[in-house]
């Protein structure tokens, strides 16, 4: 019976063994799926759909091949889509009936464009030489863009992959089980082979002597019930191996069938479902939060290197209006007078707010404001960012910086947006035309402005700085040889209001502070030192002098009808203009 129990053990571990070994090779799926295709023709870019990279489910592996530097981005759809515009493309989409790649070019009007490496656009770009891989996990409504240097052929080969789930998790317990029993099968051997060593092998009964022979009688029946127990025995015995051997194999057929990673399973795995804004009515925000740190990373980096070269030309490529025209004065300052002071830095994050504008058109407005963690002495920045079109870099055209004490109204989520509101838009307490022209009065006549009340005096640094207050003490220094006329007018920079969730809205003006200085009498003349020497290269002047100071102005405005004050939330103020009276 033992040596019975050593065998079964042994053929059981052995189909254990052998089908656990099998699942890791023979019967083994594969690890992936993968579909690829090649584009022909000059076209200087190709997309690859989102819908494609959503054929299956996980994570997507892309594999880009071409003859020269590859450049590969991905952003929103509709943003790949506005900024191809009118250019010839290679579209990559799957065929739903095959899953296959496919690849159409589609003829446009311009066959060559600017290099889309690092677009405002995009939420990651790469580069490479001859060969790139990647991979990511996108979004249907997401896509790729691939180009060279947007004049040569985009990369021609285009191959797209997705892992399977190939692990085989019985297939270790069935090894580990097979030698188990294995083990089991050598302890029934050698305890059958010790048992038969300590009885000396096999005995005989030993042989009686005959009795003194009596009358013979027929007893067929106690001779058949003797004849028949040893059949019996060893069928017990036939019947219980094949028993043990059945179970094995349901055993093992058992765990094959419930297997999760079937070669069925995975041959044809089934496309994931894709996305779609169909049917949507809210207009998605123009950036992402993480589109805005990268752009704000840049933005700092290029203001940093420019001022401190005073390189106009580079600070153009990512500032303009009141922000470009405040650091292009600074700049002619600095040039003639070197001890005066560098604009204050844009730090590169991180991004305490973001308020994009709903929208997928453009001209495109964002609102941020930036922390300084490296001195916690400097306010906040709040930047208003425009891009002009979909192939333009967003551009600083507001740049203040945050009262103190300032108190923020609360905004949408970044994931969400705001809409703009017109300069004369009526939903306000005050449209942000007049905003700037009521406050400038403030600033000249404070309690005889008619708006004063309108607004908030409270922690209004600006006011302390260059009110009436201090304009009434520059007019008494200088009563004796010159006299002092101020004004102000609307700056060149357009107003911009971004709608906050109480329904008013923050609002950015730029405002021209006037100041001419002319002498009292004929022959007599004023001298000038400082900015103003500085910027219009006149010391002394007998005609007299305008200078022109832009006012940055960041205002919260209720909405109409409120009883709420209108606040200054920030600002930026810096000469920008002197010359001689003529």
């Amino acid at each position: 019976m033992r040596f019975v129990l050593a065998i079964v053990s042994f053929m059981l571990a052995a189909v254990m063994i052998g089908y656990g070994i099998a699942q890791q090779t023979i019967l083994a799926t594969p690890d992936e799926v993968s579909v690829s295709t090649e584009t022909d023709g000059t076209a200087p870019l190709t997309v690859i759909s989102g819908e494609a990279f959503n054929t299956y489910s996980g994570n997507q592996t892309i594999r880009i091949e071409g003859p020269r530097r590859i450049m590969a981005a991905y952003g929103r759809s509709t943003d790949v889509i506005a900024w191809v515009g009118d250019a010839s493309y290679n579209m990559v989409t799957v065929d739903p009936e095959t899953g296959d790649l496919v690849s159409e070019t589609i003829t446009g009007t311009e066959q060559e464009v600017p290099d889309p490496y690092n677009s405002d656009l995009w939420l990651e770009n790469y580069e490479a030489e001859d060969e790139l891989a990647l991979t990511v996990k996108i979004p249907s409504d997401v896509s790729f863009i691939l180009a060279s240097d947007g004049v040569d052929p985009a990369p021609n080969a285009v191959s797209l992959s997705w892992p399977l789930d190939n692990s085989t998790p019985w297939a270790g317990t069935l090894i580990l089980g097979g030698a188990a029993v294995l083990l089991i099968g050598l302890i029934f051997l050698m305890w059958a082979v010790h048992h038969m060593r300590r009885a000396g092998g096999p005995r005989r009964k030993p042989q009686k002597m005959p009795k003194v022979p009596k009358k013979p009688r027929y007893k067929p029946s106690k001779r058949g019930a003797k004849a028949s127990d040893a059949p019996s025995l060893r069928t017990s015995v036939r019947v219980a191996v094949p028993t043990v051997l059945v179970s094995a194999l349901i055993l093992s057929g058992c765990t094959a069938s419930t297997a999760p990673n079937s070669a069925a399973d995975q041959s044809d795995p089934t496309p994931t479902p894709t996305s779609t804004s169909e049917g949507s009515t809210v207009t998605a925000p123009a950036v992402a939060v993480r589109q805005i740190e990268k752009i704000v990373a840049q933005i700092s980096a290029v203001s940093q290197e420019a001022d401190e070269e005073r390189d106009s030309d580079l600070l153009e490529t990512r500032f303009s209006d009141a922000a470009l025209e405040y650091r292009l004065a600074n700049y002619k300052m600095r040039k003639a007078d070197d001890s005066i002071a560098l604009p204050v830095a844009i730090p590169d994050g991180p991004v305490q707010l973001t308020l994009p504008q709903q929208t997928e058109t453009w001209p495109r407005t964002v609102f941020t404001i930036i922390l300084d963690e490296t001195d916690s002495t400097v306010a906040p920045i709040a930047l208003f960012l425009e891009q002009a079109t979909p192939r333009d870099n967003y551009k600083v055209s507001y740049a203040m910086n945050l009262e103190p004490s300032v108190v923020f109204p609360d905004v949408a989520a970044a994931s969400v947006g705001t809409s703009r509101l017109p300069a004369d838009s009526g939903l306000l307490r005050s449209s942000p035309t007049e905003v700037a022209l009521d406050y400038a009065e403030i600033l000249e006549q404070d309690v005889d402005s008619d708006s004063y009340l309108d607004f908030e005096a409270e922690g209004d640094s600006l006011r302390v700085s260059v009110g009436l207050a201090v304009k009434n003490k520059e007019k008494a220094a200088l009563s004796s040889t010159a006299t002092l006329t101020y004004g102000h007018e609307l700056g060149s920079a357009d107003p911009i209001a971004m709608a906050t969730i109480d329904a008013g809205a923050i609002v950015a003006v730029h405002l021209y502070e006037t100041k001419v200085a002319a002498p009292k009498e004929e022959g007599s003349a004023v001298t000038f030192s400082g900015q103003t020497k500085a910027l219009s290269g006149i010391s002394i002047t007998e005609e007299g002098i305008k200078s022109t100071y832009g006012d940055q102005l960041l205002f919260y405005v209720p909405a109409a009808g409120s009883g709420e004050k209108i606040v200054l939330l920030g600002y930026t103020q810096g000469l920008v203009a002197a010359s001689e009276l003529k």
